[in-house]
């Protein structure tokens, strides 16, 4: 069952009578309304009344309001304010524009302006390759959505996905040291989408698309990849096929089985699901049984998305039919990228012995952790309130820090595969365990860890091949890279 937690968390501002009975009368209250208190503050106190500070976690909007309410009710008890802390962290925007240089004289500034700026444009004007060495594209990245399948949200425009963009380049920055900037297009056409992402490419090293709905997504992404010189990288897709491979891989090791002997369902063939799936044959599974809104995917179900036609070509060897309950039934893995409750205890329970289950749906996964670990050995979700969070972070920000150090754009499925078993190498065999099974997204050992391992893999996929921007207009003494 769901927990409170820091993402409904508010504080509330009350005055209450003086008594020595005051403040176990407010905590109790809360507590006994399922809310979960982590600070209480005497903010002033009189001798006709005392204002404190509770702040506490609740379990959604609601129940926080409920929360309230009943302070407000209690006797000689008055709220005067509510803070929604989530709400408070965005205020303004989490993210902003710093300078890297100093800006305090005549002189700094005829460097950083004109008329010395002038010099630089010129040298990139002569070899535009010079602007990643010379600008914020060596260490940039745009993140570009349409706002079409934003989280669990779905289609709710540029504007509303704009908070979760702004925490994806926050993200990158705290991780990894990239500069990465929201970009939230009002269009969800394909072709316009395309053009735009074209046409301010040269301000980045790297595009990382963002919760743009199946199936346009797939041809964005091709396009773009065929069409400009820096990695084009679709989160939803690539980065949770990594983060799972990786929490796969280490699964595996706790209860003893090898991926060629499993069979695994995925539930859900989104961008997401897709992804995993195609990543994972590289494994070499015993099988993969895909399922979506209409049930196991096999050729005959008559598909006409180009999508679905190619996974049912290359999974369901033994050409399952039936329902979700009907693929997990002697399976060994879950992976559910889909939607809430729609895996119960008992299909957990008809799965093989040792089975594992990542219900990933977020926030609500396709079952509720506890009832899956009553039958299942290792157990994942995208929370961060259970173990074994699988969560993109372990992933995008590393993967663009290694292709933006190897100044590569390919992005292949043996780069993918070398990210995910980057993060799993994390996990040493001392750690891990059926509740450990993937590093804390805090850990600073990953990001760096996936760095490298992207490079080396760019490094190697382009063995022969000049570095781009190998010649240069700089003068000697600044032709060398700088280091991020």
């Amino acid at each position: 069952m769901p927990v409170p937690g820091p993402g409904y968390s508010i504080t509330v501002r009350v005055e209450a009578p003086p008594s020595t009975t005051a403040a176990g009368d407010l905590t109790s209250a809360i507590g006994r309304a399922g809310g979960v208190i982590t600070a209480f503050d005497v903010v002033e106190s009189h001798a006709d009344r005392i204002v404190v500070d509770i702040t506490c976690n609740a379990l959604s909007a609601d129940h926080a309001n409920d929360l309230t309410v009943l302070l407000n009710e209690l006797a000689g008890v008055n709220v005067r304010k509510i803070s929604d802390r989530t709400f408070l962290v965005h205020l303004g925007g989490k993210i902003e524009v710093s300078s890297r240089v100093a800006l305090a004289n005549r002189d700094d500034l005829s460097r950083a302006y004109t008329p010395g700026v002038a010099r630089v444009c010129t040298a990139i004007a002569e070899n535009p390759e010079d602007a990643r060495r010379l600008t914020i594209k060596r260490n940039s990245v745009a993140v570009v959505t349409d706002g079409s399948a934003v989280l669990g949200l779905g289609n709710i425009g540029p504007e509303a996905a704009l908070p979760v963009m702004e925490g994806k380049a926050a993200l990158f920055k705290k991780f990894a040291g990239v500069n990465a900037w929201p970009v939230c297009l009002d269009t969800q056409d394909t072709e316009e989408i395309i053009r735009a992402v074209e046409l301010m490419a040269p301000v980045y090293g790297g595009i990382n698309l963002e919760d743009i709905a199946a199936p346009r997504c797939f041809e964005i992404e091709a396009r773009l990849r065929e069409k400009l010189n820096i990695p084009v990288f679709h989160d939803d897709q690539h980065g949770t096929a990594i983060v799972v491979l990786a929490a796969l891989r280490n699964a595996m090791r706790v209860v003893g089985k090898d991926i060629a002997d499993s069979r695994i369902v995925v539930c859900g063939v989104g961008a997401a699901g897709s992804a995993i799936i195609r990543l994972l044959q590289h494994k070499g599974p015993a099988d993969i049984v895909a399922v979506d809104v209409d049930g196991i995917v096999h050729t005959g179900r008559g598909d006409t998305d180009p999508n679905l036609r190619s996974i049912a070509e290359a999974t369901n060897a033994e050409g399952r039919t039936g329902t979700l309950a009907d693929a997990v039934r002697g399976a060994d893995v879950f992976i559910g990228v889909s939607a809430p409750n729609l895996l119960r205890a008992e299909d957990v329970a008809s799965m093989n012995s040792d089975a594992i289950v990542f219900a990933l749906a977020n926030p609500d996964p396709e079952i509720d952790p506890l009832e899956a670990q009553q039958h299942a050995t290792v157990v994942a979700t995208g929370r961060s309130d259970y173990p074994n969070q699988i969560n993109n972070v372990l992933a995008f920000p590393g993967v663009f820090r290694g292709l933006l150090d190897a100044y590569s754009h390919e992005i292949t499925d043996d780069l993918m595969v070398a990210a995910a078993n980057a993060i799993a190498d994390v996990v040493d065999g001392e750690r891990l365990n059926a509740s450990f099974i993937v590093p804390s997204v805090f850990d600073s050992a990953v990001a760096p860890a996936v760095a490298d391992a992207v490079k080396r893999a760019a490094l190697a996929d382009r063995a022969g091949d000049p570095a781009p921007g190998g010649g240069t207009s700089l003068p000697w003494a600044m032709a060398e890279d700088l280091e991020f």
